[in-house]
């Protein structure tokens, strides 16, 4: 039983690994196309990354909102779900923890922070709700509903920060700034210009929860056994449409906590959007990477994390053009969702035991 699980965990790794080995690979050709020493531009981008503390803790910086929006998007597609609002769930989340965070309500830290990051996950999952209600009840795809809700969350902060929620002491348009009691902890001092907060820790913790729900409590069979076959789920007597939105519930919590573990451990304020940050976005790549396992989402947001912090220090030191790490990630991405390339390679399918001879060996062995 044991080794049948250690067979099922190498397949898993297999793809993933192998389109990152092929990324790698093709950016080192790209560098070498475009006039630069391969090794000194993956070097640039080690030590941007690893290099100093500093370093290290801007790529955890850079790593935190991934794991919450990849986690996200990873929990929607168990549930054959497309929350590609996540972006959206993360601007409002973003939005209602900076305005919570910012209410002097004479509250101890204890009751203030929670409260300033419940009020960015209720923003995220209301916020993503409203596709959720709508694919269970009528039918309507999610990904349509959930693209248009970005475009409102981008263009309802906008009025918020220029308006309501402005503070006034500026001429530029920012929310105030969030009280002591409701920002996160900095592990070298509130001051300190190295960034990395609690916020990694709560993230963390959010993985463990996501693989707890989905693999350990009834919900979450229920979710995943809608998202495998949704007309024998309901032959089974599961509730189709509760699962839906109850997964868009909780996926829409997950992106607007990664919105509120930014104010609360980065910005300290809204600082108005001009265009989509990206997080959402690239949520999609993360949970495909990690195979949409809860779990998987972690390194697979380190690499992104690691890519994304690694291509400013390779252009600075190195020269490597930014968009080199653009192809390796676009690369990386096509090769996992396109994984019928990587097991039908003959080296990995011998790997994977999907080769005809070897399958019939091992059914003469059994």
């Amino acid at each position: 039983m044991e080794r049948k699980k250690d067979n099922s965990a190498i397949k898993e790794l297999i793809v993933p690994v192998t389109a990152v080995f092929i990324g790698l690979v093709l950016g080192g050709i790209l560098m070498t196309l475009t006039g630069v020493n391969a090794i000194e531009g993956y070097k640039a981008l080690i030590m941007g990354c690893f290099g100093r503390l500093e370093y290290v803790s801007e790529t955890i910086v850079y790593t935190t909102p991934l794991i919450f929006t990849g986690l996200a998007i990873a929990l929607g597609f168990r549930c054959g779900l497309f929350n590609i609002g996540c972006e959206g769930q993360y601007i409002v989340g973003l939005i209602g923890a900076a305005v919570v965070g910012a209410m002097d309500l004479g509250l101890p830290t204890f009751i203030h922070l929670p409260l300033t990051m419940l009020s960015g996950m209720a923003c995220g999952a209301i916020w993503a709700s409203v596709p959720g209600l709508l694919k269970a009840k009528f039918g309507i795809h999610e990904v349509v509903n959930s693209i248009m809700m970005n475009y409102i969350a981008l263009y309802l902060s906008h009025y918020l920060v220029n308006g309501p929620i402005k503070d006034p002491g500026i001429t530029s348009p920012y929310s105030r700034e969030i009280l002591d009691t409701a920002k996160l902890w900095r592990f070298f001092g509130q001051n300190s210009p190295i960034r990395v907060n609690s916020g990694i820790i709560i993230a963390i913790a959010a993985a463990l929860f996501v693989y707890y729900l989905l693999f350990k409590t009834t919900i979450g069979y229920q979710i995943r056994a809608v998202g495998f076959n949704p007309e024998a789920a309901r032959y089974g007597g599961i509730s189709v449409p509760t699962n839906i939105v109850a997964a868009m519930f909780i996926s829409g919590a997950l992106a607007g906590l990664a919105g509120a573990v930014q104010i609360m451990g980065i910005q300290f304020k809204f600082l108005d959007i001009f265009a989509f940050q990206g997080y959402g976005l690239d949520g999609i790549a993360v949970a495909l990477v990690g195979k949409s396992h809860p779990l998987g989402v972690l390194p697979s947001a380190l690499l992104f994390g690691i890519l994304q912090r690694g291509s400013q220090t390779m252009q600075m030191l190195a020269g490597v053009p930014k968009e080199t790490i653009g192809i390796m990630q676009g690369v990386i991405i096509i090769i996992v969702a396109a994984e019928g390339i990587i097991k039908g390679w003959l080296p990995i399918r011998k790997i994977l035991g999907t080769d005809k001879k070897a399958a019939g060996k091992e059914v003469g062995r059994a």
